[in-house]
């Protein structure tokens, strides 16, 4: 496959196509003839298939030269796939066992073979479904401490690290459509955005012409484009998580890039959040508070398996030219290698608050729209859920600097939901 021009799969020429790639045969078995594919992609980019064989299953992926939500109007390279395989490769050695397996890449048909992950869903259709994955959350959370870490100037030799940046920066239209869609487009009329209308227009009027926020926004925005401290995963959503009872899954990272650490964690928490104001639409069958606290908690968790862990690494694997134990441990100064590491994380605790404001608002004002929301067919308590997530995000941008915990924002969170703040 690697001479021919690029070609979009079919399920009718996927096994056709693939039968000469050996881990499609390893995997499945030696006849394609006996090879059945089914198309599964439901994102807003992609083509995905899960390709079953006498002897397993695998998923195939493969990017395609435009935006699949808005069609071929809006092209984009091919290259994603690149960033997505060099991206996956990366995670896998930084934290083993978090994503799927690459069993097969094709460059020049943008494609990636994989390991199929069952009986794993999708985290934010667990969610919508009141499911609570046990461990998900502390698995989330050692999973970025891990990536995040290991893929900075804190542990990588500088040489490595810098040649990994230059890899990555070539990834520029996905940055692009960050920079636009998450942190300008939502705060004035673009041509793409869409809200719940007319029940959301005095909000989202009132959003637009909130200097602070916008001023914030972009503030942001200037540290998404020049904080390149760390390989991010750079869509780290729970649509970008699968789940069972005993594993977690991190997929689709082709928006890597270098990044600030706090982007990730922002995203995430973030999605957590709207899943909590999502609740009161999605209680038809009975009142979802053992879920509202399971999301609430979930967060805290995460929060602290991510600390926890990113401080034990700082501990022992600090081993990059950023806060060398030559200035601090070997002079006997372990109190400064901790006061060091203190304002570290209170950078990463500001900037994820942040981050996750503005994607909660553009994930209710812009193109790309959560399912969570969505599915709320009811379109006065949509509204409703979406006009609570809105303020709560304006609250974590513009006072990111003066929350102190996640209690406090916990607090705001239940008050918010329960209509004792307006």
């Amino acid at each position: 496959m690697q001479d021919r021009p690029f070609e979009a799969l079919s399920v009718d020429t996927l096994a056709v196509r693939l039968a000469d790639v050996a881990a499609m045969r390893d995997t499945l078995g030696e006849d394609p003839t006996a090879w059945r594919a089914r198309e599964v992609g439901d994102g807003n980019l992609n083509l995905v298939f899960i390709v079953e064989g006498p002897r397993g299953t695998v998923v195939v992926k493969q990017a395609l030269p435009y935006v699949r939500l808005v069609g071929d109007s809006w092209p984009l390279p091919l290259k994603r796939s690149f960033f997505e395989y060099h991206a996956l490769t990366r995670q896998a050695a930084r934290a083993p066992g978090r994503v799927p397996e690459i069993f097969h890449f094709d460059e020049a048909q943008a494609l990636i073979v994989m390991e199929f992950l069952s009986p794993h869903i999708i985290l934010r259709k667990a969610l919508i479904e009141g499911r609570q994955p046990p461990r998900m959350a502390r698995d989330l959370g050692l999973f970025m401490a891990r990536t995040l870490f290991r893929g900075s100037d804190l542990c990588m030799p500088a040489g490595a690290r810098k040649a990994d940046l230059a890899l990555f920066s070539d990834n520029v239209e996905l940055c692009d459509i960050t920079e636009n869609l998450v942190f300008s487009d939502p705060y004035f009329d673009a041509p793409m955005n869409r809200h719940t209308s007319p029940q959301l227009d005095p909000l989202v009027a009132e959003l637009r012409a909130d200097r602070d926020l916008k001023v914030e926004a972009q503030r942001l925005k200037h540290r998404f484009a020049a904080g390149a401290e760390t390989l991010v995963h750079g869509d780290l959503h729970t649509g970008s998580v699968m789940v069972s009872e005993g594993d977690t899954r991190v997929i689709d990272p082709e928006f890597a890039f270098y990044g600030p650490m706090g982007f990730d964690v922002g995203m995430l928490l973030a999605n957590f959040w709207m899943a909590y104001f999502s609740q009161r639409g999605h209680e038809s069958a009975g009142a979802r508070d053992t879920m509202r606290a399971f999301l609430l908690a979930a967060i805290e968790t995460c929060w602290e398996a991510f600390r926890a862990e990113f401080t034990l690494l700082w501990r022992t694997e600090r081993t990059g030219m950023l806060y060398q134990h030559s200035l601090f441990e070997d002079q006997g100064d372990a109190l400064g290698a901790q006061q060091a590491l203190h304002h570290f994380m209170h950078d990463v605790w500001t900037d994820m608050l942040g981050f996750g404001g503005i994607e909660i608002h553009r994930r209710i004002l812009g193109l790309a729209h959560n399912a969570e929301f969505e599915e709320i067919e009811d379109l006065d308590m949509r509204a409703a859920c979406e006009a609570r997530a809105l303020k709560f995000g304006r609250h974590l941008a513009v006072n990111r600097r003066a929350i102190q915990s996640l209690a406090e924002i916990g607090a705001l969170a239940e008050m918010l939901d329960q209509g004792e703040v307006s």
